[in-house]
């Protein structure tokens, strides 16, 4: 976490100072931060020129590539085409990853609580608030679950992680989606809020009996216990590359107008329920086009190198067809 936060106020600082230096702003989601901080520090070194990404909320990237304040926002939640044209928006998935529920359960190690979608959105609905709750014991019958209320930690920020977690929970609950549903900010039930996966990271860890949702590098980073999951062919699976692969591999994009595709509840029985991309956005015209150019160099230079280290953190590189199909939006749909 100081490693994350440390990057966090240098990208803040150099962003003040933007103005003397030949840096790349840009701002919003938390999900693909770990990544993004690996590839700017890359192509610092080879390049010279920074990226001072400031990791907010797809909810807050979203409006300040609107209010045009940076060269790039970034989404995990895709903006539907007709959002994209009233905008003057140009869409494209950066990289792909995973969302795992993650808890602080005295004895219990990564990947042996097993988690059904309908069980967690019973637990985010309130309906199940004890960690030995019969429906949860029925899916562990080997485990020693505490006779403990659990403690419900979730996004308190407009959150694109938020997005594809409760899309998933309207998925695999007929009851969420009536009383919740899909959104990157929504009326929550129960629980106590944290601002971005950093914060629900950090909160899970200093929770005892405590649940949340993050992306997969975080738990990692953070050493957090991550829960199996049942998935769409009641299959039991651990978050692992091949699973998130396993569902990444069933998204059309070149099907999809502006690249909208929601990777949850996939089907396969080796696919990771909770999948999902994130999204980069920029103007069609930008009001300063040498860092528009620039931004696009970064980007080309991210699909061209970066794949390595995005594979070590977790995440999936988006596959060369697809890059194919993202260069040629770039050369069509933002004027240089």
């Amino acid at each position: 976490m100081k490693f994350l936060k440390a990057i966090v106020a240098a990208g803040l600082l150099a962003a003040s100072t933007s103005a003397f230096a030949a840096d790349i702003t840009g701002a919003g989601a938390t999900f693909p931060f770990p990544v993004d901080s690996r590839w700017a520090d890359a192509y610092k070194k080879e390049t010279g020129n920074g990226l001072n990404y400031q990791s907010i909320g797809s909810g807050a990237g979203i409006k300040q590539i609107q209010a045009k304040t940076v060269t790039f926002g970034a989404t995990d939640a895709p903006l539907k085409a007709e959002q994209l044209e009233k905008d003057g928006l140009v869409q494209w998935p950066m990289v792909m990853g995973a969302i795992v529920p993650v808890v602080n359960l005295e004895g219990i190690k990564s990947g042996e609580l097993v988690l059904s979608g309908e069980l967690l959105a019973d637990i985010y609905l309130g309906k199940i608030n004890k960690w030995d709750d019969a429906a949860i014991a029925k899916l562990n019958p080997k485990l020693k679950l505490p006779s403990a209320a659990i403690t419900v930690v979730r996004r308190s920020d407009g959150s694109g992680t938020t997005f594809n977690f409760t899309d998933y929970l309207s998925k695999a609950s007929a009851d969420w989606k009536s009383k919740v549903g899909t959104g990157t900010a929504v009326e929550w039930p129960a629980g106590v809020g944290a601002k971005g996966n950093e914060g629900v990271a950090g909160n899970v860890g200093q929770t005892k009996n405590a649940i949340g949702y993050v992306e997969y590098a975080y738990a990692k980073q953070n050493k957090l216990t991550y829960a199996a999951m049942v998935n769409k062919a009641g299959k039991t699976v651990q978050p692992t590359v091949a699973a998130f692969q396993a569902a990444a591999s069933n998204a059309e994009w070149a099907k999809a107008p502006g690249y909208y595709v929601i990777l949850t509840d996939q089907p396969g029985e080796a696919s990771w329920p909770i999948t999902a991309a994130t999204f980069i956005l920029m103007h069609k015209t930008p009001t300063d086009k040498a860092a528009s150019a620039e931004a696009i160099k970064f980007f080309t230079w991210a699909f061209t190198k970066g794949d390595k280290m995005a594979e070590e953190l977790d995440y999936i590189p988006m596959p060369e067809p697809v890059v194919k199909l993202i260069e040629k939006t770039w050369s069509s749909d933002i004027k240089s």
